[in-house]
């Protein structure tokens, strides 16, 4: 399984980027995925998930500002943010959880893709 995001990169306050996160080896949409994202020296947060059902939730911080995504032709997550502050910036990773061959899903089993910086001025 592989997952890689693209998309970051610097952008101005009250700017906007879009993230994705392609995957191969796992098919997106049977268990939730997510965007999580680790600025220095804090800890890894959620920003946002996508449960196998199709229900989006959102960190608090994020919610209003930004939007996940799953196109399940192109097996491909995505993270809209709009109206970024200062505060986003960090290093932002797409994670799946553990589908077994038996289609169960585990979430404190996960695969992360290497990240994507996303840096924003003020």
């Amino acid at each position: 399984v592989q997952l890689v995001e693209s998309g970051g990169g610097s952008v101005q306050a009250g700017g906007s980027l879009k993230l994705s996160c392609v995957a191969s080896g796992y098919i997106f949409g049977r268990c939730t995925v997510a965007w999580y994202r680790q600025a220095p020296g804090k800890s890894r947060e959620l920003v946002a998930a996508i449960s196998g059902g199709g229900t989006a939730s959102y960190g608090d911080s994020v919610k209003g500002r930004f939007a996940a995504s799953l196109d399940n032709v192109k097996n491909t997550l995505y993270l809209q943010m709009n109206n970024l502050k200062f505060e986003d910036t960090a290093v932002y990773y797409c994670s799946a959880d553990y589908r077994s061959p038996g289609n169960n899903c585990f979430t404190t089993n996960k695969y992360w893709g290497q990240g994507t910086q996303v840096t924003v001025s003020s």
